[in-house]
């Protein structure tokens, strides 16, 4: 990732919504660390939120709430019983919780940038992301209702290569060999 943007940012960036917003305390999961390489997973049954910027970087910034972890927050956000929590409410908690999150990393990217606005939806599949790639960073937390994953993914352009006799192939950075990547850790 070409950015300022870091695990102890998004985990900054994380507690500053939970525990100012919502006086809820999530802790990171430990991920193993990059060359770990482990993949974590959020499990079935969760909502997604998630905003785009574009302009100086381009890309996602995408909040994944368990279905248990979800209802607390929007029963907090919402000041209403557990039991009268509806899937439109967790949508809106959603889309507020990926906006607060964004809002706060954005003003760590590149600028001019502009974000849009947040969208939600219900993931009734499993997902599941290293914490570590070439053109992301994914962070856990947990607390007692469940599993919160922040995903900042940027959008990699094509690199250009000197394989076509022009010189101007291409090549995907996700085929780039780790070794070259190393440095960039």
């Amino acid at each position: 990732m070409h950015t300022a943007v870091t695990e102890a940012s998004i985990q900054r960036a994380n507690a500053q919504f939970w525990e100012q917003m919502l006086a809820m305390h999530l802790a990171p999961v430990e991920s193993g660390g990059v060359a770990a390489g482990r993949r974590q997973c959020i499990g079935v049954e969760h909502v997604v939120g998630s905003c785009f910027l574009s302009g100086a970087w381009n890309g996602c910034i995408e909040v994944r709430l368990s279905r248990g972890l979800a209802l607390q927050a929007t029963s907090a956000m919402l000041m209403q019983p557990l039991d009268e929590i509806v899937d439109g409410d967790l949508l809106d908690a959603s889309k507020e919780i990926a906006n607060m999150i964004a809002g706060t990393l954005k003003s760590s990217l590149p600028r001019p940038c502009a974000m849009s606005v947040p969208s939600a939806m219900l993931e009734r599949e499993d997902f599941c992301a290293l914490p570590r790639t070439l053109d992301s960073w994914t962070v856990f937390f947990t607390h007692e209702a469940g599993l919160l994953m922040v995903r900042v993914s940027e959008a990699l352009l094509l690199e250009p290569t000197d394989t076509e006799p022009d010189g101007k192939g291409l090549r995907n950075p996700a085929e780039i060999p780790l070794e070259e990547l190393a440095p960039a850790f």
